[in-house]
């Protein structure tokens, strides 16, 4: 049980050899006597060393060894007792469990005919009650109270998911607005999304930048529905692709990967340049996609990447004094 409970590894057991040992001698006195009185001698010996971690916890192995005599002890069979005895039994203190168990024993005595021996059908009907499975008097006004804090719980989440959302939706359209604006700048004709058209940034829609429509070429229809998903592309006034940038907040940055992969595969130049353009916190994970045998193995090593905050910051820069696509070459950061 000490090793599948986290939070009982701590020093004072796994790194001192005299409470180990004196834990050790505790399981061998209880798991050699069907005693209850040598059993409980034991418990206030270990009590006295007060060896963190070794509080009533160790009741769930004495029950293991002796489950007529001893009852399972956690928060909810705890929360359970309270509840239907009107009690205040407090965790972590052994003296509280052995008062718990001195009136669970009474009790499996007065209605032994419906109750079993074994401590833990006891315990079981607590636990229910302690976790809100089994609703009476006692525990009614804090069951509703509690589903009252899961509902708002729900509430709340829901309420910063959506406004997770939007903050992404709105920095993923902010960052195809610099891309389309600085490739403008640059001379070169913009592809936004086709689904993404219709956002906004700067009282702009990123629409306007972009064309009405555009022609991979020779790929299948498949390949070329992925293609037109991705974010932001340069063309040459020949509506030859220059450069591809898939920006990637929050999403699945192999997924962008694959899209700029597609287009390098259907497109076969060297002369294209693709970019993933991602906040500062995903760097590490760009850099270890970037790194797997899949990607270095293309065709060209064509595919670096650009951080928010250097876009964001050097947009208007880039687009008063670069002339091409070299400009991105003081920012894009190469695996």
């Amino acid at each position: 049980a000490f090793y599948w409970k986290p939070k009982l590894r701590i020093p004072d057991i796994y790194e001192n050899k005299y409470n180990q040992k004196a834990f050790g001698r505790f399981l061998k006195a209880c798991l050699e006597t069907t005693s209850p009185e040598k059993v409980l001698a034991e418990i206030y010996q270990l009590d006295s060393l007060k060896i963190k971690g070794l509080g009533p916890a160790v009741a769930n192995i004495l029950y293991f060894l002796h489950p007529t005599l001893f009852p399972p002890f956690n928060t909810a069979i705890v929360k359970g007792f309270n509840f239907l005895f009107n009690e205040k039994i407090k965790l972590g203190i052994w003296e509280e469990y052995l008062k718990m168990r001195e009136k669970m024993l009474q009790i499996n005595e007065q209605y032994r005919h419906v109750l079993s021996k074994d401590q833990g059908a006891l315990a079981g009907l607590l636990f229910e009650i302690g976790s809100n499975r089994i609703i009476i008097e006692n525990n009614a006004e804090h069951f509703v109270k509690t589903e009252m804090e899961k509902i708002e719980k729900v509430k709340r989440r829901r309420q910063k998911d959506v406004f997770e959302d939007l903050i992404e939706e709105n920095t993923h359209t902010e960052m195809q607005y610099y891309l389309a604006l600085l490739g403008k700048s640059l001379g070169y004709k913009i592809w936004i999304a086709r689904n993404d058209h219709k956002r906004e940034w700067n009282n702009q829609k990123l629409g306007e930048f972009s064309l009405r429509n555009f022609n991979i070429g020779n790929c299948s229809p498949s390949v070329a529905d992925t293609i037109a998903l991705i974010d932001v592309l340069w063309l040459d006034q020949s509506e030859k692709v220059i450069a591809g940038f898939e920006v990637e907040k929050s999403t699945s940055i192999y997924s962008g990967i694959l899209r700029l992969t597609d287009l390098l595969l259907s497109i076969q130049s060297e002369e294209c340049q693709f970019y993933l353009v991602a906040p500062e916190k995903r760097e590490k994970e760009i850099r270890a996609q970037l790194l797997r045998p899949s990607i270095q193995t293309l065709p060209t090593k064509s595919i670096s990447y650009l951080l928010f905050h250097d876009l964001r910051c050097d947009c208007d820069a880039m687009c008063k004094f670069g002339n091409d696509i070299s400009v991105l070459e003081k920012i894009a950061k190469i695996v």
